[in-house]
Order: C-alpha cells, then structure tokens, then sequence
C-alpha cells in the first residue's frame, strides 16, 4: 500500500517536471511573439528566442536589467514604464500599442500585454508579451492614406462639376456684356462720363472672366489651346509682372535649367499658374524673404518638366494642407484673397496631363512643383508669332445661345466677315448645302444629338477643305478635341476672334 503511494508521487512529480518543461520549450521556442517575466519592480527574470529576435538582446545581456530600456526616452522621462505595471496591478491586465527601441536603437511599433502572477495572494511578477506589428501598422497607415485620397479625390470631382457648371452659365453672360460693350463704345463716341462708365464694366468683366476662368481650370473643365512652349522663354517673359508682383522687399530668384524642355500647354494658364503661386509665396512671407522659381528636367530620362516656386516664409500647418487646392479656401484676411489661385494651378497641371507637389515644413518655407509631360520637340517661329487681320469672306456661326449669337455676330461683322447664323448642328448641315460658307464657327455644346465637335468632326469628312473654328466656356465634350480643332474660350474678345481666325488653315 505505502509502495504504491510512493510510486504515484514519483509519477506525479515526473509528470508535473515534463509539463514544466514542455511549457518552457513552447514558451523559449516561439519566434514571432517576445515572451517573459518581470519581478514586481519590473526588472527581466526570463527571456525566450522571441525576445532576442524581436528585441535584439540576448538573454544574459537583458536578465536582470530593467525592462524599461525597451521604451523611448521620452516615455521614461514621463514614468510610462512604471505606470504600465501599476495599471497591471490595479485593473489585472495592461494592453496597448506603442513604439519600442530595440537594442540597435531602432523603433519597432509594438502590441503589449502585461499581465500580474500572484501566488498564495502575493505579487510575485508580471508576465509579459510582446508582438512586432510594424509592417501591419505601416500597411494599415497606408490604406488609410488611400482612403484619405479617394475621398479628396471624389470631393474635388463634386466641387469641379459644381464650380464647371455655374461657371459654364456664367461664360455666356460675360460673353454678351463683353461683346455688347464693342457695340456701346462706337455709338457712345468721346463722351468722357460715358466713356469711364464702359472702362468700369469692361474691367468688372475682365475680372469676372479671370474668376470663371479659374473655376473652370480647377474643375478641368476649361476650353484650352495647348501649344508647344519654350518653358524658359515664357517664365523669362513674365519676369517683369511677378517683380512688380513682389515688391521691393522680396528677392526673386531664377534657377532655369539651359537643358529644361519644351511642353504642350495652353499659355495663357501656365503664366497665370506662375503669378497665382508667386504672389502666394509672397504672401506666405510677411513681407520680406526669398522666392526661387525654377525649372528642370524632372526625371532621367527626361520625359517630364518641372517648374517649382519655393519660398522662405512660414511654411504650411499639416491641417491645412490638404485643403490648399479647395476652391475658395483661403487663409487670407477678407478682401485679400478669392481662395482661387492655388485651384487654378491644380486644374491647370492635371489639365495638361500633368500633377502638382506640394512641401512644406512649418518656419522654413513652402515649396510647389508643377510636373508636367516634355514635348519631343520645341516650338518653331511659326508656332508663336499670331498676326491681328482684318476679314472677308461669309461665316457660319452656330450657336444655340440668341443673346451669345448676336453679341458674336456682331463682333464678326466688324471683322468685316459676313454672318450667316444657325442654332443647331442639323441646321448647319443644311446651311452649308447651299455653299458659299467660307468656314464655319459653332460652339461645342449644343441641343440636338449633334454637339459642335461632332459636327466639327463630321466636315473634316466630307468637307475637308472648310475650315472649323469652336468656342466654349465650359464643356466636357471639349477634352475630347484634344488639338484636333481649334477652340476659342469664352468670354472673348474682338482681337482674340481676330487671331483665331488667322491661324485657321485657308
């Protein structure tokens, strides 16, 4: 009886060993997660091969140290280590993720679990785990960045379409008022009061054609005339407006590449791109400081341009930029600033087929860098000497719009052109039947299942001798002609329709 008490002791004992030691092979042997005691004070009693390749200690270089080593040194300066194991104590588990410095002094970012180990009621330790999550936390901040993007994606889309449709209607008012005043001028004569009245609208309109212009830019939805462009030649051009732009008190610096090359882009908005993020710069300087504006080639292979403006003023908080780009956003005091210059020079870049890059770092400067698809070749003389002529011949203007149609028309006939006006697409196409049309001016976007370009497209076929001029204010229609017609933008004016009359092919 007494032997077999024994024996089953002995098997008790042997087996309570074997379960000991089977838990400390499993607990030394796991890789992936960093398992060990603490005493109370917190100081390391056991270490497995987790620790060590998680951690980059071995285990007679960390038993008996501190497990506080493991946290930053700000977070022991703050009494973080300590505060972790008295929440242990108190709540019976501390949980939590945060960054770690491994042995190298690099920063892992880390699960933890603390947990208590009482004996007989007694505080003996704590036992702790540790998981390396950065890969996990890096994929996580990436999908969240993609979220962030879609989402700004989708909103600047809605704020396009919006901004392109008021601005759209908005055109074709300034188009009447704009060319009704070519009209006024003539019938007023030299009256001084009624001549400054006139110069007060014209001036009201220019800028109500800026603003729409802007809008219409920044919604992609902008009616452009993209042509080869010698980069340099054009900021070198604009050197006298942005010095007077600046003031005395701000140093403009130049930094163009004699190799930078050409790209294909609607002039008029990359000179306005230019002096929107000038005058920003200056803005963001208080008054006085540096602006470099430079350009080069973007990439070794040389398939992109960059034209960038830096400044040296404030730089820019990470709240708000992301809202730079949002039309009518704006830091600036009221009556200071529209909130449109920063959108106009994201519509304009990603118009042209290119993307906008934005750095900044709070008290040392801003930098913006408009990248920009590279032209194979530059422009020629040909390409950028436009000569003002006067007309003759028969028009076809198609245009649904009375008020637009009349306004046109009368600028055409000062040309010295002859009208014939339609309202439709259907209705050209019986017009120029008759002949005697010597080329045909029609907006894009029309009624009938026939827009203007596709009208346009339907003469280069069976009329491909008669030449097609287009205008719009807004249309989505008209990203599609991509070079394949010209466009004249409204609002315009008389000596605009005159020039893109000359470049038309006769």
């Amino acid at each position: 009886m007494g032997s077999r008490m024994i024996k089953k002791d002995q098997q008790k004992q042997r087996d309570l060993f074997e379960s000991e030691r089977n838990f400390r092979l499993l607990v030394e042997g796991v890789a992936d997660y960093a398992l060990y005691m603490l005493d109370p004070t917190g100081v390391v009693t056991s270490w497995n091969v987790g620790g060590e390749r998680i951690k980059g200690y071995a285990p007679n270089e960390i038993i008996g140290k501190n497990f506080s080593c493991f946290y930053t040194e700000a977070d022991r300066a703050n009494g973080k280590p300590q505060r972790a194991l008295q929440i242990a104590r108190e709540q019976h588990r501390y949980e939590e993720e945060g960054w770690r410095v491994r042995k190298d002094g690099t920063f892992i970012w880390a699960s933890v679990v603390i947990d208590p180990i009482y004996e007989d009621g007694n505080l003996v330790g704590f036992a702790k785990i540790t998981r390396d999550i950065t890969e996990r936390r890096e994929a996580q901040l990436k999908l969240e960045q993609m979220h962030q993007q879609l989402a700004e994606s989708q909103k600047l889309d809605a704020l396009g379409q919006l901004t392109g449709g008021v601005a759209h209607d908005f055109n074709n008012l300034l188009m009447v008022i704009s060319g009704s005043l070519h009209i006024l001028r003539k019938a007023i004569g030299d009256d001084p009061r009624s001549q400054r009245a006139l110069a007060a609208i014209d001036g009201a309109t220019k800028r109500g054609a800026s603003l729409t212009s802007h809008l219409l830019t920044f919604a992609r939805r902008q009616s452009v005339n993209p042509q080869a462009v010698d980069v340099a030649r054009h900021i070198d051009a604009v050197r006298g407006v942005l010095d007077v732009g600046v003031g005395s008190a701000v140093t403009l610096k130049f930094d163009i590449a004699a190799d930078v090359g050409p790209v294909m882009v609607d002039v008029a908005e990359l000179e306005t791109a230019l002096v929107n993020l000038v005058i920003n710069a200056r803005d963001a300087m208080a008054g006085s400081g540096v602006i470099t504006i430079a350009a080069h080639n973007d990439d070794a292979d040389g398939k992109y341009v960059a034209i960038s403006v830096e400044d040296t003023g404030a730089g820019i908080a990470p709240d708000i930029l992301s809202k730079i780009f949002d039309p009518f956003f704006t830091t600036k005091p009221i009556g200071k600033g529209t909130g449109l210059g920063l959108s106009q020079v994201h519509g304009f870049a990603h118009q042209a087929g290119g993307t906008v890059k934005v750095t900044s770092e709070i008290g040392r400067g801003t930098r913006i860098k408009i990248v920009l698809p590279r032209r194979e070749t530059a422009p020629t003389a040909a390409e950028v000497r436009i000569a003002d002529i006067s007309g003759s011949g028969t028009v076809l203007l198609v245009e649904d719009n009375p008020d637009v149609a009349t306004v046109s028309a009368g600028l055409l006939e000062q040309l010295g052109y002859t009208v014939r006006r339609v309202a439709n697409a259907e209705a050209a196409l019986r017009e120029i039947e008759l002949d005697g049309i010597d080329f045909v001016f029609s907006d894009i976007v029309m009624p009938g299942k026939m827009d203007g370009l596709s009208l346009a497209r339907h003469l280069r076929e069976t009329r491909p001798g008669l030449p097609v001029l287009l205008t719009s204010g807004y249309s989505d229609a008209a990203l599609n002609v991509r070079g394949d017609f010209p466009i004249l933008r409204k609002p315009y004016e008389i000596h605009e329709l005159s020039r893109a009359i000359a470049k038309l092919p006769r």
